[in-house]
């Protein structure tokens, strides 16, 4: 997957390491050596870029400043950003990853470690991209339902459906991303039974995707669903999503956690219960959520609950 990335350091030497870390990657790279360049770039050309690989300390406009600007400007806030540096205090994550950085570099870090934690950004970034497309086309005679009930196996079913019924709310593509977060975790861990570790060890090896299929085709599983069901209530409506798995402790995974910042996963459910839904709870073992979408899913609001 090629894709454009925007490289800002102040460092010459720091951006010619990246250059190198991603020469053979066949991704565009545009390397610029401070904020107030980078955010020229951006808002010249907005939709230009797929990621922003960012220095945290620079002079004039440093990395924390630039990202909330690019957070802040709605042609840019679904642009993933990685935030390299060498302040790495769970204070200074927890800052980062509260401003909109969900994906964390310490420096010095080895070649392998930036390739992974790029295509895990850029992942993202292709999984929004395609629910936005998806939603698009779609019509609207989904918000005259009063009550409905789906189940899916796969991981590309789990993203056709979060499109489907992400038309229920004035912000599909939140809540687009929130259901898809949420229907794959149910896919992968709860019916196939891949955890924490074993997934980012299996992202890091570009194993996963292989993986889901060969759980997917075993005796034991081929039979296992992810449902979804939906029904109207005043404001809005209640999604139910269960799986067939036994249930995880999912308490820890419902904030960002700065222990998680350099994974190459870990942040769906948090990421949803902020940024997609109005109301989130799991509900006994964890092998259900249930879920509240309606016309005041904004993120404004959310933030003000999280």
């Amino acid at each position: 997957m090629s894709a454009s990335v925007l490289v800002v350091d102040d460092e010459p030497l720091n951006l010619e390491i990246i250059a190198e870390y991603l020469a053979d990657s066949g991704h565009s790279l545009t390397l610029t050596g401070g904020g107030e360049e980078a955010w020229a770039r951006l808002d010249g050309d907005p939709y230009g870029y797929d990621l922003v690989l960012l220095d945290r300390m620079m002079p004039v406009l440093d990395g924390m400043a630039l990202l909330r600007r690019i957070k802040d400007d709605e042609r840019l806030r679904h642009l993933p950003v990685v935030m390299q540096t060498a302040a790495a205090s769970a204070e200074q994550i927890s800052e980062g990853l509260e401003a909109g950085a969900y994906y964390y570099l310490i420096k010095p870090f080895e070649p392998e470690t930036l390739t992974a934690i790029v295509r895990a950004a850029l992942g993202d970034r292709a999984r929004w991209v395609a629910l936005t497309e998806r939603i698009a086309s779609h019509t609207t005679a989904l918000s005259l339902v009063d009550a409905a009930s789906f189940s899916i196996q796969t991981l590309t079913e789990a993203e056709a459906l979060a499109g489907l019924v992400a038309l229920m709310s004035d912000r599909p593509e939140e809540v687009a991303m929130g259901l898809a977060e949420l229907l794959v975790n149910g896919v992968e861990h709860g019916n196939l039974g891949i955890d924490f570790a074993e997934k980012s060890a299996l992202k890091n090896e570009e194993r996963w995707n292989a993986e889901i299929e060969r759980r997917l085709a075993l005796p034991e599983n081929r039979h296992k669903r992810v449902r979804l069901e939906i029904q109207r209530e005043a404001t809005g409506w209640r999604v139910l999503i269960s799986d067939e798995g036994t249930g995880f402790d999912w308490e820890p995974f419902l904030e960002l956690s700065p222990d998680r910042a350099f994974a190459p996963n870990g942040r769906g459910i948090a990421l949803s219960r902020r940024m997609s839904f109005r109301q989130m709870h799991y509900l006994g073992c964890g092998n259900r959520v249930e879920l509240h979408i309606g016309a005041a899913d904004a993120a404004d609001s959310l933030r003000g609950q999280a």
